[in-house]
Order: structure tokens, then C-alpha cells, then sequence
């Protein structure tokens, strides 16, 4: 398996496609996935893209960051696990009894 890389920054605009284009220019690309709104649909502005190898991985994170794609300036570096979410929500720290 490849290292995943995370691409920020992107147009809304961009397509799948398009990404996977601009990464296949450094490498094989596994994988591309562009996150979008659960509730519109419309891109978050990144998403991530998995390279067959880690060395194909790093020339991509090398030679894409900060570079400019649709009138934008890329982030590109490797992908951190994802931190896991708190539950709650909640009411707060008020407790006792008040009575």
C-alpha cells in the first residue's frame, strides 16, 4: 500500500479526475478522493490522494506544494491519521444537586 497524501486548498471547482491528473504527472496514483459537504454536496476545498509507492508519494508532496492549481495555492503533505471525535455534545459542566 502507498502513502496517502493530503491536497488542500483545492478549487471547488476540481474534479477527481482533474487531481488525479495532476498527481499521475509524479507517479501511479492509487487512489483520489475530494471531500464534500454531507448535506450539499459541494467540495470542502481537499481531499486525498494515495500513490502506489511512498517514494512516488514524496515527489508528488515535493513538487505540488505550494504550487498554484485554479487560481489557488496548494497544500500538499503526507496525510495524518484522522484524530478521533469526541462524543458529547452535551450540557455542559454543570452538575450536583441544587437542591
Amino acid at each position: 500500500m502507498g502513502a496517502k497524501i493530503y491536497v488542500g486548498g483545492l478549487p471547488y471547482s476540481t474534479t477527481e479526475q482533474e487531481l488525479s491528473d495532476l498527481f499521475a504527472a509524479h507517479g501511479t496514483v492509487a487512489s483520489v478522493r475530494i471531500i464534500t459537504d454531507k448535506f450539499t454536496g459541494q467540495s470542502r476545498g481537499f481531499g486525498f490522494v494515495e500513490m502506489s509507492s511512498d517514494d512516488e508519494a514524496q515527489a508528488a508532496i515535493t513538487a505540488l506544494n505550494g504550487t498554484q492549481f485554479g487560481g489557488r495555492t496548494l497544500t500538499v503533505n503526507e496525510a495524518r491519521p484522522q484524530e478521533p471525535r469526541s462524543g458529547g455534545g452535551g450540557r455542559g459542566g454543570f452538575g450536583g444537586d441544587r437542591g
